[in-house]
């Protein structure tokens, strides 16, 4: 009777800390049901060990299959020893030692109720804390689940699985092989699994989907690889490491293969909304550059916005545009420092002869392994031919020093924004090019009369002072005479090439009609504008072919007069006729008061 109300004391306090326990483990139940049956059967020690997990100390034989008692071994020793045995289902699953100081507190018969009444209490407990720990893992499941959903960073994906994975199971060591580089990862066991590697069984989860077993009885090793794999595709492999040769059961492996799946399908939907993300990114560029490119820019202008748009979207060091034609290479403004150097067309013959003989698009890591274009003083390297008008030869070069720099996605945008942008290039090139028409002359090449005369009035409100030069090709109807018209041309197109070799950007040089030339010099006083004129003069007489001379009538104005551009023709022309008729060959000053000095 003492026995079963000791029984049910025990069960009631177990069921008490059963329902009381926030904190429940495995240890914190077998310690307190120590602690309990110490204090109940008033033990000296109670020590409890079971098969699959020993508390204080593991033995090779856990116990006979019924309740033993140890006498005390002599006389000084007063301790007395029962061994109680748990049992399931017939088979032996631990003992409890417990050690008593003489006399017993219950009959040993009593012992062997307790025996059978802990035995159901362990069925029990064996049946609680697999539930538990299902529940645990699935919460686990959920909560993991849930992070990879919200943070959607492939960072935060592998961190949360190894975590995981470490605290659930921590007798095992875990490897991330994974297709795909990620250098930004190294505070995970991440490696690299390449096609080539010789790992078979991992290349085997790989490719067929499925778990795959390795076992080296030699080096008590086993291993676990579990594929890594979305809805699309296999995005890598999770070995799982034993040192020991430990086995999970089947049900642990199949409660990581879900984590593994859940991490799988998450890579996925991570991987397609950065791809997104990107897709949107690209298209939003491409759409602010069209829009951009179509507000009739100069050109300039566009290559500007175009370098820029390039340097900050892909990160590049150097983009330039290039223009190649019979002369040569031709860099346009805009263009980064580099491919401005004076010695840069050593460079660029290159990639001219490059377009010349292949004519696709360029995309290279390392030019420094590239057959024919190894001498450019950088690795990676994108060029995108364009299609320009009057059967030019047109690129965009983008490069960068470090090898393998660019990925090929940004490959493939530059090819569709050059694309986009060809035909705002191509417009502007045709418009400046109609300007250059509308404001030069088709023989000479110098400016018409009328862009000559909107630049004198704008410099007359601008400037401080200008000289303006009225150049007449001496007895120029004898050479057409004597030579015909072609020489006349041409002796028009070299004394027309003198004057622009000899002028500066903000000098215009003009066809004023027929044999009559005009040199405009904004800012040059007369002093200045005599010397210039008569070094042209010099030159024409030394370096036409045949050798004509030159009458030239010089004016100028400063802020002292009341000139208007009427005006300053007016006396150049004057001054002109007064070289003409001293004798041609010399140039006549026609000062503001019409007073006029004659030079030879």
């Amino acid at each position: 009777m003492e026995s079963n109300n000791k029984m049910l004391e025990i069960k009631s306090k177990i069921f008490d800390f059963f329902l009381s326990s926030s904190d429940f483990t495995p240890s914190t139940f077998l310690i307190q049901l120590q602690l309990l049956l110490k204090e109940e059967l008033r033990a000296e020690q109670a020590v409890i060990t079971l098969e699959d997990r020993p508390i204080y100390r593991r033995q090779s034989a856990v116990c006979e299959q019924k309740v033993s008692y140890t006498l005390p071994v002599n006389k000084g020793n007063k301790m007395e020893k029962v061994v109680i045995p748990l049992f399931r289902e017939g088979n032996t699953i631990g003992k409890i030692d417990l050690h008593f100081l003489s006399p017993l507190p219950l009959p040993l018969d009593s012992f062997n109720y307790l025996s059978k009444e802990l035995s159901t209490i362990f069925q029990h407990y064996n049946k609680f804390i697999h539930k538990r720990a299902q529940e645990k893992k699935y919460e686990e499941l959920y909560k993991i689940t849930s992070n990879f959903h919200s943070e959607m960073k492939i960072d935060t994906i592998l961190t949360e699985v190894i975590k995981l994975l470490q605290k659930m199971y921590d007798d095992f060591s875990y490897l991330l092989l994974l297709t795909s580089d990620n250098d930004g990862l190294q505070h995970l066991p991440i490696k690299k699994l390449d096609f080539d590697d010789s790992n078979l069984c991992a290349m085997n989860a790989y490719v067929t989907g499925n778990v795959q077993y390795e076992n080296s009885i030699r080096d008590r090793r086993a291993n676990i690889y579990i594929p890594i794999k979305g809805g699309q595709g296999v995005y890598g492999v999770l070995q799982i490491i034993s040192l020991d040769a430990t086995t999970l059961p089947e049900a642990e492996i199949e409660f990581i293969k879900q984590i593994v799946d859940a991490a799988g399908s998450a890579l996925e939907n991570t991987q397609l909304y950065q791809q997104s993300k990107q897709v949107i990114s690209d298209l939003h560029l491409i759409n602010e550059t069209s829009h951009q490119l179509n507000a009739n820019l100069r050109l300039s202008e566009i290559t500007t916005f175009m370098v820029q748009k390039i340097l900050t979207s892909f990160e590049a060091k150097e983009a330039a545009f290039i223009l190649f034609n019979e002369n040569g290479a031709e860099v346009l403004p805009g263009s980064t420092l580099f491919f401005q150097q004076e010695d840069v067309c050593s460079y660029l013959i290159h990639i001219e002869e490059y377009l010349l003989t292949d004519g696709d698009p360029l995309f290279i890591g390392d030019l420094r392994v590239h057959k024919r274009l190894p001498e450019l003083p950088f690795c990676s390297c994108m060029i995108i031919p364009m299609p320009v008008p009057n059967g030019l030869k047109g690129a965009c070069v983008v490069t960068h020093p470090l090898p393998y720099y660019f990925s090929f996605e940004q490959f493939k945008l530059l090819q569709s924004l050059i694309h986009h942008s060809t035909l705002a290039f191509n417009n502007s090139m045709l418009r400046e090019e109609l300007e250059r028409y509308v404001i030069t002359d088709y023989l000479t090449k110098l400016y018409s009369r009328k862009y000559l005369d909107e630049k004198i009035e704008r410099s007359m409100d601008d400037d401080v002072c200008g000289t303006f030069i009225l150049l007449d090709i001496d007895d120029f109807k004898i050479v057409n005479d004597t030579y015909g018209h072609q020489i006349g041309d041409k002796i028009l197109i070299q004394v027309a090439n003198i004057i622009k070799s000899n002028l500066r950007e903000t000098d215009i040089g003009a066809r004023w009609g027929g044999e009559e030339l005009a040199i405009y010099l904004p800012k040059i006083d007369l002093e200045l504008g005599e010397g210039i004129v008569a070094r042209i003069i010099d030159k024409i007489r030394k370096e036409t072919e045949p050798s004509i001379t030159v009458s030239c009538g010089i004016s100028h104005w400063n802020k002292n007069t009341q000139d208007t551009p009427r005006d300053l023709f007016h006396r150049a022309d004057y001054a002109l006729y007064k070289a003409k008729d001293q004798g041609k060959d010399q140039l006549c000053i026609a000062s503001s008061d019409r007073h006029n000095k004659i030079k030879s």
